[in-house]
């Protein structure tokens, strides 16, 4: 089964939420005020009010939640071989971007070679899907 355009456009939406939004959440948890209670179970229920009264932290955490269902959804319909690669690869070269716009030191060149080879190696996955879908199509 190969990807439709509409299928590939929702893995690079789902790349782009999950990478978007690491260096959001990152920036946001260091940020946090640490809670101090005496059992675990306050512990837990602090750190969580604590969490989810941060809108700093809430708006990047369900962007990244809405990604991942997205994905779930855009699964039952494509191919494996090509979700999985899409998605992962493309979500660190989405984090790279966003940690850049940040001001994260994202690691020089060698990163940028990183993104651009990342982006050519997926490139060569679609296409190769294309091709099998259009070499299907003709034999029919």
């Amino acid at each position: 089964m190969a990807a439709s355009l509409g299928q590939v456009l929702s893995l690079v939406l789902v790349a782009a939420l999950w990478g978007g939004t690491q260096p959001l959440l990152k920036r946001a948890s260091s940020r946090l005020q640490q809670v101090h209670e005496r059992t675990w179970a306050r512990q837990l229920l602090q750190e969580m009010k604590t969490l989810f009264l941060n809108t700093e932290y809430l708006m990047p955490f369900f962007l990244n939640q809405c990604g991942s269902l997205l994905y779930y959804l855009t699964l039952a319909s494509t191919d494996l071989t090509l979700a999985v690669p899409i998605s992962n690869s493309l979500a660190i070269v989405f984090t790279l971007i966003v940690g850049k716009v940040l001001g994260e030191d994202i690691g020089g060149k060698g990163a940028f070679t990183g993104m651009v080879l990342t982006v050519v190696g997926i490139a060569l996955c679609v296409t190769s899907s294309v091709s099998k879908t259009q070499g299907q199509l003709s034999a029919l």
